[in-house]
């Protein structure tokens, strides 16, 4: 088995609003009255964790893997005999998993961190995944790539 992947992609919590609102609660529990060195400790502590999270996504010859670090420390496995089918899409990560991140829903699960595109996958156990992409055509590329090779 080679353990080199034919795709990888890593996403970053990035995004501006997500920061400004940080940056807000910052703002109002040091304007608002005497600073709570906790207060500021917790908001300190969200950042830094919200900062290092990151989706690792990638396509290997016996699976596509996932990995949302630092809540998984190895990679989650889906592999090829469970696949039925993939497809890329858009999708509304408030209305159909209520928010990013790693969030379930009856029968599904998403891994995403931002943005609206993304990769359905269809398992044979009847738990589909979605599994959120800045690059969804390349991901399903490689999937083809490998999946049907």
């Amino acid at each position: 088995m080679n353990p080199d992947p034919r795709y990888r992609e890593v996403q970053r919590f990035r995004q501006r609003w997500l920061w400004a609102l940080l940056g807000g609660i910052t703002l109002l529990t040091i304007v608002l009255g005497p600073t709570s060195p906790v207060g500021l400790a917790i908001v300190g502590a969200v950042a830094a964790f919200l900062f290092g999270l990151r989706l690792e996504t990638e396509v290997r010859a016996d699976g596509i893997y996932l990995k949302m670090w630092p809540l998984h420390l190895s990679f989650r496995r889906i592999p090829w005999s469970e696949i039925e089918r993939y497809e890329s899409r858009t999708y509304s990560p408030l209305r159909e998993f209520g928010g990013w991140g790693i969030r379930w829903a009856p029968g599904k699960i998403a891994y995403n961190v931002s943005g609206n595109r993304g990769v359905w996958i269809q398992r044979s156990n009847d738990r589909s995944v979605l599994v959120g992409s800045q690059h969804a055509e390349d991901l399903v590329e490689a999937i083809e790539e490998v999946y049907e090779s």
